[in-house]
């Protein structure tokens, strides 16, 4: 009697023995969507783990500072930290504006500082910087901000549609394989003319399989789906979060917000400084000459 192997050897070995070229290919192909579920699962792990981590090391050093261009002059890295890499892309492309488009300004002295002050008030280092950006410099640092935030955000979800497809696809996929294992047992048997429970049990049980397959791969993968989900999930507010303060503390700090007037009076005495340095050139070197 077919209860015999059951017992003998796992149900499991019995039904793959007894399946049809049909339901092994719904395994075999169950098999390597799992293989690639459990590459991204465990990949996918490691990264975020990273991110968290060295996300909350790299905002507890941003903290501690007011100056939104200090981690970078100090050379301090949080590889594996999508605010990290946010921070570096815009901290680049402001150094960048400052050394190509600067607008310098007169410091006004502030009052003296308590000891260690100018490092954590963000009022001091304003109006400590003589050199400053305009709006128009700082229109490209947020567009480089938001680039950044789209391209970690990309990054935290790649992978995700593969743990996707094997929650939504595997049972699916599973209950093609027993469907079709099942018609071909009793297309068998009514071939055979022998429809008893011996005759059925081995093609059904072998059906059955590709369905308990299909759950096995869909079960690991839907739990994790579910907690890289609402990880990423926090992690990608973490990031837009930072970038709107990080952005906020630039214009504080480095953005020129002098009214027009101002501005342009500030251009007309440097043009004017610069004329009557080149006529007093033109009058000592006419002197010499002479």
């Amino acid at each position: 009697m077919f209860v015999q192997p059951l017992f003998a050897t796992n149900a499991a070995t019995y039904a793959i023995q007894n399946a049809t070229i049909e339901g092994k290919i719904t395994v075999v192909a169950l098999l390597i969507l799992s293989l690639f579920s459990w590459t991204i699962i465990i990949t996918k792990f490691r990264q975020l783990m990273i991110a968290r981590q060295a996300t909350k090391k790299f905002l507890a050093a941003y903290n501690s500072t007011r100056d939104p261009l200090d981690i970078q002059r100090r050379g301090e890295e949080f590889d594996g930290a999508p605010a990290y890499q946010l921070y570096i892309r815009g901290a680049d492309e402001l150094a960048y504006q400052l050394k190509n488009n600067p607008v310098q300004l007169e410091v006004v002295a502030p009052p003296n500082p308590v000891d260690g002050e100018e490092h954590t008030n963000t009022d001091f280092l304003a109006r400590a910087t003589a050199v400053k950006v305009s709006m128009a410099s700082f229109d490209a640092v947020k567009v480089i901000l938001e680039e950044a935030a789209g391209t970690e955000a990309m990054a935290l979800e790649k992978g995700m549609i593969v743990l996707s497809t094997a929650v939504a696809g595997g049972p699916f996929i599973g209950l093609l394989g027993t469907v079709w294992g099942v018609m071909s047992t009793f297309a068998g048997i009514a071939e055979s003319k022998a429809a008893t429970l011996t005759a059925m049990a081995p093609g059904v049980a072998a059906a059955l399989v590709a369905t308990v397959t299909g759950l096995l791969v869909a079960i690991p993968a839907m739990f994790a789906y579910n907690f890289m989900v609402t990880t990423i999930r926090h992690l990608t507010q973490e990031l837009d979060g930072f970038a709107s303060r990080y952005a906020n503390q630039i214009e504080h700090v480095y953005v020129d917000h002098r009214p027009l007037a101002e501005e342009i009076r500030s251009a007309n005495e440097v043009l004017a400084g610069r004329i009557v340095g080149a006529l007093r050139n033109n009058e000592t070197t006419a002197l010499v000459e002479s």
